[in-house]
């Protein structure tokens, strides 16, 4: 309940409310990421731990946006003499990040170690972005 009432916190706008909501804020089901520039590359990193990359992470690049989903399936079995326990957890996760105009999908990577993937994306240079062309305007 203490986490439903942070979301309706006074002080806050409703536009935070809703940004929040889309990210993830609220529960566990998110994926934590972290965004930061490095020399000219746009570095997302997020926290996986206890996946296999290869098995249960899709990465992709559609229409600008980054998007990282995991799938986690997780079950223990503890058998003895007096008794039997199961524990079983599971979940899909999803993550969505805009990438900056003009970033190529084909050159973007992904990497993962010790439980964080780490996406590389390389900016376009400022110049190109900068680049306008003249309209002309004919009188009619």
């Amino acid at each position: 309940m203490t986490d439903l009432m942070k979301w309706f916190d006074s002080r806050r706008s409703p536009m935070d409310v809703i940004e929040r909501l889309f990210e993830g804020e609220m529960g566990t089901s998110a994926i934590r990421v972290e965004e930061m520039v490095d020399g000219n590359t746009l570095v997302v990193r997020a926290e996986l731990p206890g996946i296999d990359p290869e098995k249960d992470v899709d990465v992709t690049v559609t229409d600008g946006v980054l998007s990282i989903k995991a799938e986690r399936q997780e079950k223990k079995e503890h058998k003895d003499k007096g008794g039997y326990r199961s524990e079983f957890r599971y979940g899909s996760f999803v993550r969505r990040v805009p990438l900056p105009s003009g970033v190529q999908q084909g050159d973007v990577t992904a990497s993962y170690k010790d439980g964080v993937l780490e996406v590389r994306a390389p900016l376009p240079d400022q110049g190109q972005e900068a680049a306008a062309s003249k309209i002309p305007i004919t009188r009619g």
